[in-house]
Order: structure tokens, then C-alpha cells, then sequence
């Protein structure tokens, strides 16, 4: 399997963030896909098209999703820089976010 696949967990509570809008942007700043965290806080498939190497950014409007919260967020936004090497691996980038820190790795 192919494609890029994201996971966003509420650190603090331990729930999934259902409803954060997501965007997969090239090197440029260009979207090439966008989505939202359905109930399970993921996205299976933000693109439909292949990636190709090179870097990479998947934005999460944090914002947004703190404002729907009720939560107070130091990060309006997080943008993960990525590089992608091989094509036709599949690429999953987990956020565990809280309102003052977030987290990620490379997932499988």
C-alpha cells in the first residue's frame, strides 16, 4: 500500500480529535490533498494520487479544533515537515496533540 495515511490523538484525554482539518502541501506551500479526522481521528488516504520524494508538509489547523473544544491552544497550527524517499511506501504521520505540546513519529 501506497500513500500517506495521518492519526491525531488528544493527548490529554486520550480520545481521538475528531474534525481536525488536515492539508498535504509540496515544498512550495501548494495543497495537493486535504481532509478531516472522521470519528476515529484519522485519515486512511489523504491523497489519492501517489506522493513523489522529495519534502513534504502536512498542516493540522489546531486552531480551529481547540476553538471547537473550548480549549485554549498554543498552537494554532502544526505543520510536520516530512521527506519521502521511496514512493511506493506508504507513510503514516501520527500528531498527539495537547493545548501546549504535541508529538509525532514516523508510524507504520
Amino acid at each position: 500500500m501506497t500513500g500517506l495515511s495521518t492519526h491525531v490523538l488528544d493527548a490529554v484525554s486520550g480520545a481521538p480529535a475528531v474534525g481536525v482539518a488536515v492539508s498535504l502541501q509540496d515544498a512550495s506551500g501548494t495543497e495537493l490533498a486535504a481532509g478531516v479526522t472522521d470519528g476515529d481521528g484519522r485519515i486512511a488516504q489523504v491523497n489519492t494520487d501517489a506522493l513523489i520524494a522529495g519534502i513534504h508538509h502536512l498542516v493540522f489547523d489546531t486552531g480551529s479544533w481547540f476553538a471547537d473544544q473550548q480549549l485554549t491552544g498554543f498552537y494554532p497550527e502544526v505543520d510536520i515537515c516530512f521527506e519521502v524517499g521511496d514512493p511506493q511506501r506508504h507513510h503514516h504521520v501520527p500528531l498527539l496533540l495537547s493545548p501546549y505540546a504535541y508529538s509525532t513519529y514516523r508510524g507504520s
